[in-house]
């Protein structure tokens, strides 16, 4: 006996697209303020002025148009990254580029769909967090890139795994992300992304250069104390000749 499978059929065309893309413009809206449990397709529905059954012609679920509007936010960020990462530039511009663009990105709407992701779309149950697993490998993927290419090209130590390297960026970048949230602070983009990499690049430093590094600080100091010490030894000089010309 031959099944038969039912199937809704999406209407096409140019207006269903726009309808589409109005969905998934206050869908990002809602789910960002009240987050995944709070967020209904029925308040969705009462923003665009249409009936919710409109909502469920083009997604199956709430689950399906948040999975949605999380995938084309991944997607644009990720097109950022890709677009806009440096390739003829340094390793540590190129980090510095990616530090940054992240911050920016996830904040320019506001801390909601920060948290939306950061949370409730990791949560085990809502179903949201098998779909972290593919947008993760491909937003990571630049930086990986990154940092392979800086390590075979030694810009960057070779005694530590790319994974680990890969965490200890993006951690201190989650745990500011949540700073943010918690707190309702502003950020400092610019600022925080030199401070990280202040912080973060001498840790990635080959050994040898951080002991050249170290090598030039106190040849640096070293000389600098000469200079004062020269100076002070002229200046001592000067104050003995004057002293003994009045007394002759």
């Amino acid at each position: 006996m031959q099944q038969i499978v039912n199937q809704r059929r999406i209407p096409a065309g140019a207006k269903a697209e726009q309808r589409i893309r109005d969905i998934l413009r206050v869908g990002r809206e809602v789910f960002s303020e009240l987050g995944y449990e709070r967020a209904t397709t029925t308040e969705i529905a009462q923003r665009l002025g249409i009936s919710e059954g409109t909502i469920f012609t083009y997604f199956h679920s709430k689950r399906d148009l948040c999975v949605r509007v999380i995938q084309d936010w991944y997607d644009e960020i990720i097109a950022a990254m890709e677009g806009g990462m440096p390739r003829e530039g340094t390793a540590r511009a190129q980090l510095e580029f990616f530090i940054g663009t992240h911050l920016r990105l996830f904040l320019i709407h506001g801390t909601g769909l920060c948290a939306l992701v950061l949370s409730e779309g990791r949560a085990k149950g809502q179903g949201l967090d098998e779909v972290f697993v593919p947008l993760q490998r491909r937003y990571t993927a630049p930086l990986m890139a990154l940092l392979a290419a800086a390590q075979a090209g030694g810009e960057i130590r070779a005694d530590m795994p790319l994974r680990l390297m890969r965490s200890a960026i993006l951690g201190p970048m989650e745990h500011i992300l949540w700073d943010a949230i918690v707190s309702g602070r502003p950020v400092d983009i610019d600022r925080t992304t030199q401070d990280m990499i202040a912080l973060l690049w001498p840790a990635l430093q080959p050994q040898n250069l951080q002991a050249a590094a170290l090598g030039q600080f106190y040849g640096e100091v070293s000389a600098a104390l000469a200079r004062v010490q020269a100076a002070g030894g002229t200046a001592g000089g000067a104050a003995g000749s004057a002293e003994g010309s009045e007394a002759s």
